[in-house]
């Protein structure tokens, strides 16, 4: 059985036991969250969304990701600018899939 939920503006394909990471999301580690916006169950659409589906998912930890560096240059100025950036993210393990 899988589904495919949407959080954070972005969809993931997911089955029991799978670990995903999500964009940040405010809850503490080890405890459950319920994900309702479930936009397809085995072959099953919804429009947008299937009425009473929902994922139960783990949070396992708050973690964060590579850190990327950002450079912004202008030749004929001599500028050179640069700053980096490490995203958020929170993992997640797959409980359960309710339809």
């Amino acid at each position: 059985m899988f589904a495919i939920i949407e959080t954070g503006n972005k969809q993931y394909k997911v089955t029991s036991g799978d670990v995903i990471f999500v964009e940040k999301l405010d809850v503490g580690e080890e405890k459950s969250i319920e994900i309702n916006k479930v936009l397809m169950l085995d072959g099953k659409i919804g429009k947008p969304y299937i009425d009473g589906a929902k994922v139960i998912c783990d949070v396992v930890k708050q973690v964060k990701g590579e850190k990327l560096m950002i450079i912004k240059h202008i030749s004929q100025k001599h500028h050179t600018k640069r700053s980096g950036h490490r995203q958020k993210y929170t993992k997640l393990l797959v409980k359960e899939i309710v339809g």
